[in-house]
């Protein structure tokens, strides 16, 4: 989870996160380049005091930095245009799972294993114990198996809400009426944290959600406890 000392991305726990690293990192290097190049550039126009007179009307220069640029955003739009694809991906899911937003809390459905369901509150902070995080615990965590292709029917029951998971690199916008999907694969287990990223009334603030990622083994339990 995000802290005060965090100046990057969470530590990913999903495919598509790191992927999403990898191009963020790409990309920030292409703007250090250009910074630094501009920054020299306007440097030298600072200390010097020459004009070069043919330069006034130069086509060649012209045409020059009229095609860096443009091949500059090719290096930068090839690689978005790949994550777009492959985070609207829904390959082949060997689980699917339903949330719907309401004001202000989460229902879940798990409805491959039969009438799974349960709603999920945040837990005021009168009543968490030393160990809980203010305005990121909830009563009901949602479990899901390590190692496994999850597909997440999101939707919501009144207003626009918006289901995020940072670590896992998915946000999903909740929509009344409207069945949206993504999916995504989780590769380590722990808690991953999450809030409500779409401001959707008075307390949108208080409604965040818990991913607790387990072995099959301890999903399977878990599923045995709950129906």
């Amino acid at each position: 989870m995000a802290t005060w000392s965090n100046l990057g991305f969470q530590d990913s726990a999903a495919p598509l996160m790191e992927q999403l690293t990898f191009f963020h990192d790409h990309t920030l290097f292409i703007l250090l380049m250009i910074i630094v190049t501009v920054g020299y550039l306007l440097g030298t126009l600072y200390f010097i005091y020459f004009i070069n007179r043919f330069l006034l009307e130069g086509q060649t220069i012209e045409v020059i930095w009229t095609i860096i640029p443009a091949v500059t955003l090719v290096f930068i739009a090839l690689p978005s245009l790949r994550m777009l694809y492959l985070l609207d991906e829904v390959n082949q899911p060997s689980l699917t799972s339903k949330v719907v937003g309401h004001q202000w809390y989460w229902s879940y459905e798990y409805s491959d294993f039969g009438d799974v369901e349960f709603d999920s509150y945040m837990i005021p902070v009168g009543d968490l114990g030393q160990d809980g995080f203010r305005l990121l615990e909830v009563d009901n965590n949602v479990v899901l198996p390590v190692g496994t292709q999850v597909r997440r029917l999101v939707t919501a029951a009144d207003v626009l809400h918006s289901w995020a998971v940072p670590a896992l690199g998915v946000k999903v916008d909740a929509t009344p009426g409207r069945l949206n999907q993504t999916s995504f694969f989780i590769n380590r287990s722990g808690l991953f944290y999450g809030q409500c990223s779409e401001i959707c009334g008075a307390n949108h603030s208080f409604m965040p959600y818990v991913l607790e990622s387990v072995a099959p083994e301890g999903f399977l339990g878990w599923l045995k406890k709950v129906s």
